[in-house]
């Protein structure tokens, strides 16, 4: 089978950061369903995980979690899913990426491809569904009727632009995004922010314009150690502040003390990397956002369908994410 895969981690400009491989059928396991790739997206997970470093692989390693496709083959102990089947979803860290013609995963974390999208709309969906979703309801615990105050940074990147919609039409929060560029500021009030500020100035001074009393909840979904200070003070006491990146710095959590503030964690890849007890939940999330789709309550976040699944565009999409600029999410579609 055709694949995009890597050997050795190298800035993406490089010849060698990603090739074109032939690769043999993967078979699945028991609970695994083999699907046929039809579409992908790129995350800024996958430009992490190819970061220069110095190691080499001694077979070929493909990335890529975020799929929509078709069900070519089951395992033994399949129930959710048969032949034919349309599905998207995720994936796990610790298994081959999806950037393969064939694409091995297993059922519990799959769902069931929105019927109105296309592959490519879809496959925009997946990983910034389940991190937005368990980060809003599950990490924070935000009820379907709070009606707080909810800042988004970095409001029109890929997680935050499913994030802004959850919020808007699933909870009563009035929704503060940030954004820093005329097109993105549209994108963000678009998906359903009550108020955009601007991410490359003070947060605190911004938010509390607006709100004197500062935010119930917070979400960190980038540069969380340049803005962490604003954070902590924007913060109402009591409130909830949740985080997904990397800070490069370690974050002074003592800021939170005076106000109880608690720190939330989000990393979509935890159920499927313990195979904790809930892993089905990423299964069912994903049919929940399928349906919400479905319905036109949520829109796909599908910005820019840069061609096949070739190594050339891939290295064109995380060249696209390094620029720290994306809006939205980036495809590839077809082999």
């Amino acid at each position: 089978m055709r694949a995009v895969a890597l050997f050795k981690y190298l800035p993406i400009e490089h010849p060698e950061s990603l090739v074109d491989v032939e690769l043999p059928a993967p078979t699945p396991g028991p609970r695994d369903l083999r699907v046929q790739v039809k579409a992908i997206a790129v995350n800024p997970v996958d430009v992490k995980q190819r970061a220069p470093k110095d190691k080499v692989e001694t077979s070929p390693r493909v990335l890529g979690w975020d799929v929509a496709g078709v069900v070519e083959s089951v395992g033994a102990e399949v129930k959710r899913f048969k032949v034919g089947d349309e599905v998207f979803y995720a994936g796990s860290i610790v298994r081959p990426g999806c950037a393969s013609e064939l694409h091995l995963v297993d059922e519990r974390i799959v769902g069931k491809k929105p019927g109105t999208l296309s592959f490519a709309q879809a496959a925009a969906l997946p990983l910034t569904s389940l991190t937005a979703w368990e980060l809003l309801f599950e990490r924070l615990e935000v009820a379907r009727d709070a009606s707080d105050v909810l800042l988004v940074v970095g409001a029109a990147g890929g997680v935050g632009s499913i994030l802004v919609q959850l919020a808007r039409r699933r909870t009563a929060l009035t929704i503060v995004g940030t954004a820093s560029r005329p097109q993105t500021v549209q994108w963000v009030k678009d998906l359903g922010a009550h108020h955009v500020i601007d991410h490359g100035l003070p947060l605190a001074t911004q938010l509390k314009a607006l709100f004197p009393n500062g935010a119930r909840y917070a979400v960190g979904l980038t540069q969380t150690d340049r803005h962490f200070v604003d954070l902590a003070e924007l913060m109402a006491p009591e409130g909830k502040l949740g985080l997904i990146d990397d800070p490069k710095q370690p974050l002074d959590v003592m800021l939170l003390k005076r106000k109880s503030v608690s720190l939330h964690w989000e990393l979509m890849f935890t159920r499927s990397l313990y195979e904790t007890k809930s892993l089905e939940q990423q299964g069912r999330i994903l049919d929940e956002v399928s349906a919400l789709v479905d319905q036109g309550v949520l829109r796909t976040t599908l910005n820019e369908d840069l061609g096949p699944i070739t190594a050339a565009t891939l290295k064109r999409a995380h060249a696209l994410i390094e620029t720290g600029h994306a809006r939205g999410k980036l495809v590839l579609s077809g082999f």
